[in-house]
């Protein structure tokens, strides 16, 4: 008995944690969407993006914090970074995970980071080495099952993280505008609306505005920013701004969380002011 109540401890102690869901469901974002649309440029650029996301987290989170981190949060923004980055060259992979990772530990307001990693890592890029690095194309092939499987598993996944209402939120407010920009631009429709088909929006959708560490909590106010981004995107559409999702998100989320921590931190210091008539 004493054996079975050991193994039975042991495997209660092996359960499935939350928390590798996210880096499992990039992995079958990646395979899904390379053996579908062969999105790599190649293996060593991945490898880089992500030994460089690794060394970058352990040695800056030893450095300030005194700790060794779990590195799952860099494996998610180093597959991302190896993803959406197009280059010829190796160091703009190595470079934007290590600005991705920087970033947290950097750029912080009320002990908080408020800019997606690799969201931030993407744009720096896009604005420091513009002739050096583009972003995956948001067009690739017409396999929609393979796609369909990719948003299924993904909104199972984000559904158990509780996030799933932003996802959809996001994808009905780019649908709605998308109808907008139609009618503004004279564009079909559905020239408007296929880019969310891409891989390039599976990452943006599923990772970057559902980042639980940047992304408002309250949940009035999770539904207000996604509507924000998709606005900001549809105008820097509208304007021509070929990565318009990247940019918009790096503009309005970091407004709303720096929004949020002031105003929960000037109420805090309101309750604590003891009231003078009592």
């Amino acid at each position: 008995m004493n054996g079975l109540g050991t193994l039975t401890t042991k495997l209660k102690g092996l359960s499935y944690s939350h928390k590798y869901t996210p880096p499992l469901l990039i992995t079958g974002i990646l395979l899904a969407a390379h053996l579908s649309f062969g999105i790599l440029e190649s293996y060593p650029k991945l490898i880089t993006a992500i030994t460089a996301s690794f060394a970058t987290e352990l040695v800056l989170h030893r450095l300030i914090v005194g700790t060794w981190r779990d590195l799952s949060s860099a494996y998610i923004s180093g597959i991302s970074v190896g993803i959406l980055i197009r280059s010829p060259q190796l160091w703009p992979f190595a470079l934007c995970a290590m600005i991705s990772i920087a970033s947290k530990y950097v750029l912080r307001y009320k002990g908080r980071h408020i800019w997606n990693p690799s969201n931030f890592g993407v744009v720096m890029m896009l604005l420091l080495a513009p002739q050096s690095v583009a972003v995956l194309s948001i067009q690739w092939g017409n396999n929609m099952w393979a796609m369909l499987i990719i948003w299924v598993v993904g909104s199972i996944s984000i559904y158990r993280l509780r996030r799933f209402h932003i996802c959809a939120t996001y994808v009905i407010s780019f649908l709605a505008f998308a109808l907008v920009r139609s009618w503004m631009t004279g564009d079909p429709y559905i020239a408007e609306i296929a880019p969310i088909t891409g891989p390039m929006y599976q990452l943006f959708i599923f990772f970057m505005i559902t980042d639980p560490k940047t992304t408002v909590q309250s949940k009035w106010g999770q539904y207000i920013v996604i509507v924000l981004i998709a606005f900001v995107e549809m105008i820097l559409r509208i304007n021509e701004a070929v990565y318009a999702p990247f940019y918009a998100l790096f503009i309005v989320g970091p407004i709303a969380m720096a929004a949020e921590l002031w105003y929960k931190d000037r109420h805090r210091d309101h309750s604590e002011v003891p009231n003078q008539h009592s």
